[in-house]
């Protein structure tokens, strides 16, 4: 269990832990030379029954509030220190408004000073400590009546602290591992050490990390965990980390340790903010805040969007923009802080890390935003891939979970993944009645031709969704029989043409000129003045053989027979597979043409979606689609 004070200054904080623990968390030179905390102080203690209670010591100091969040989060059990001479001064009033904002709802009160008052003035102090508690979780804290200078009461508080951490529940360690910096430095043969409380997941020896959010990889050389060597350590314990292949330069509080899979660096996200309710007056549209979250500490704007502007003590959805990256996951505690950094407005919950760019304020989004905030989890995906399709390796950031974690939630939501990216069972049902109502358009407004190219039905259906999630959605009605391929192009299975017999006659006539120089065929023109047929005739006769599948139509006028396509596919395929991608001059000098035609072909994979162009390559995206006409996997 992790204990973090909190209190006015000079209310005895630091003298109250070295009663509790032996040690002085003051350790800068200034700190004992001014007798106030500037930094944060830690200390442990050994536990009767075994384990290890933990102990951050914040500064008190209006001007150290930033500091005092820095090691606010992540702590398990508060110890409000309040002196009986003083009372409630500011800094206690927004210290627990913090520990209220930052979710900690377990704590005491340590009503210090009590040797330097009378009796009645403590009872007075208890009184007044819970006028200031009621309606908060501070309101349930038993309070200790506590002298650091004669050690009255001290035991039952000890007693009290070793009790509560003994039946502490260990947090559970699910999901990625992520840690918030709070000191870094360097030690003589361990080298750079990072410290902070684990948030989620847990570490070990030997594991590669990176520091977020440049970027930095580097790889775990050693690890304290509660003060202790150790081979691991899992979320809830303070945890010193000493990372090699990162200088202690390159790193500064309010970064993050987390395991290499999280990509959650944003600038953007959606919140569930709370106005104190001890603000006076309410927050407008677009202000300017300091955003403290972790341990750090940015400046942000906040835009209200279900309302135009928040009451002290109200809940709103809220999109916040930083100045810089965070780094972030759903769920995650928001302090807000106003711009001259004098006073806490409030704080919240991260809903998304990744929100729209347009539509923020839609109706059907906010739908989504309350859900993220007030439902279960599969409740909150549910209406989330309602709203949007999302990729999986997003939301596995997002929300920082394990494939293990995710992979029963999409099923439970009954989600449709493909290519990476998860449905929901309705938008993935409604994808398939528009992609064959899109084909049946096509069919009734283009009958010559055999079907749609893929690439080109996909801008018709669903131009922001992946190639490769389009490809699966074709191929799962190419398994159900609802299309058919012909090549590169997909159909309703009744759609196909025979031809008759004076377009058998001509087309027996024509054939052979296309099979005489297969990989060069001539164009429509040229076989129109070779054969003495018009050309308005061939072109058209052209476009209704190519309906039955024997041609195909590669470039303007230009029809190649089907299975010559086939062969040139093929040969792609070669080459992509022999040198990572094919080229055009080692595809013309494979099947013999001019370099522009072949550029031609290639732009044709492309465009159907056989191969990908990257700069000069082209590659191949899936199987030969030529391989087999009328085919269903």
């Amino acid at each position: 269990m992790i204990v973090g004070t909190a209190g006015h200054i000079d209310h005895g904080k630091t003298s109250l832990i070295k009663r509790l623990t032996g040690r002085n968390t003051d350790r800068l030179p200034e700190e004992i030379k001014r007798g106030i905390s500037i930094e944060l102080g830690y200390a442990y203690v050994d536990l009767p029954g075994g384990g290890v209670l933990g102990f951050v010591d914040v500064p008190g100091h209006e001007r150290f509030v930033h500091t005092m969040l820095a090691g606010a989060t992540g702590i398990d059990y508060a110890l409000l220190v309040v002196a009986a001479d003083d009372g409630v001064m500011p800094q206690t009033d927004e210290h627990l408004d913090i520990l209220e904002l930052l979710g900690v709802e377990h704590g005491a009160v340590a009503l210090t000073k009590i040797d330097a008052v009378a009796p009645e003035r403590v009872d007075a102090v208890r009184a007044q400590l819970a006028a200031r508690a009621a309606g908060s979780a501070a309101a349930s804290w038993p309070v200790f009546a506590v002298s650091s200078l004669t050690g009255a009461g001290i035991d039952a508080l000890q007693a009290h602290l070793h009790a509560t951490a003994a039946a502490w529940t260990q947090r559970n360690a699910g999901g990625h591992f992520r840690m918030a910096i709070d000191r870094v430095f360097t030690l003589a043969g361990a080298g750079t050490i990072v410290t902070g409380t684990a948030h989620a997941g847990a570490i070990g020896v030997g594991d590669a990390v990176l520091v977020q959010p440049r970027g930095l990889s580097a790889r775990v050389r050693s690890i304290h965990a509660q003060d202790r060597p150790a081979q691991r350590g899992r979320a809830g314990e303070r945890c010193a980390l000493a990372l090699a292949g990162v200088e202690k330069a390159d790193i500064e509080r309010g970064a993050w340790v987390q395991a290499p899979g999280l990509a959650n660096v944003t600038e953007r996200v959606d919140a569930a903010f709370t106005l104190s309710r001890r603000q006076a007056k309410v927050l407008a549209n677009w202000v300017n805040v300091h955003l403290h979250h972790g341990t750090d500490d940015v400046m942000a704007r906040v835009a209200v969007l279900d309302a135009e502007r928040i009451e002290p003590g109200s809940t709103a959805l809220v999109s916040i923009a930083t100045e810089r990256p965070l780094v972030a996951c759903r769920g995650d505690r928001l302090v807000l802080r106003d711009a001259h950094a004098a006073h806490t407005l409030g704080g919240g919950i991260v809903l998304d890390i990744a929100p729209p760019k347009r539509g923020k304020r839609a109706p059907a989004r906010l739908q989504v935003l309350r859900a993220l905030a007030a439902g279960a989890p599969h409740e909150a995906l549910a209406a989330a891939l309602a709203h949007e399709a999302r990729p999986v390796a997003q939301l596995a950031s997002a929300w920082n979970l394990r494939d293990d974690e995710l992979q029963p939630l999409l099923a439970r939501v009954g989600a449709r993944v493909a290519a990476g990216t998860a449905f929901a069972p309705q938008a993935w049902d409604a994808l398939r009645a528009k992609l064959a109502a899109a084909v049946a358009a096509t069919h009734e407004r283009e009958p010559e031709m055999p079907g749609v190219e893929q690439n080109r039905l996909r801008r018709m259906v669903a131009p922001a969704l992946s190639a490769d999630a389009f490809a699966e959605l074709v191929d799962e009605l190419l398994r159900a029989g609802k299309l058919v391929r012909r090549g590169a192009f997909v159909g309703d299975p009744a759609h196909k043409a025979e031809l008759g017999r004076d377009e058998r006659v001509r087309w027996e006539r024509i054939k052979p000129l296309l099979m005489e120089n297969r990989f060069q065929p001539p164009r429509v023109r040229d076989i129109a003045r070779d054969t003495g047929i018009a050309e308005g005739e061939v072109r058209a006769l052209l476009k209704r053989v190519a309906r039955v599948g024997e041609v195909t139509l590669v470039a303007h006028d230009h029809f190649f027979l089907s299975d010559a396509v086939a062969a040139m596919a093929e040969i792609v395929g070669e080459l992509s597979a022999a040198r990572g991608a094919a080229r055009a001059a080692e595809f013309r000098d494979r099947i013999g043409t001019g370099r522009k035609l072949a550029i031609q072909i290639l732009e044709f994979f492309d465009r159907v979606g056989y191969t990908r162009r990257v700069r000069d390559d082209h590659l191949v995206r899936r199987d030969n689609p030529w391989r087999a006409e009328e085919r269903r996997p």
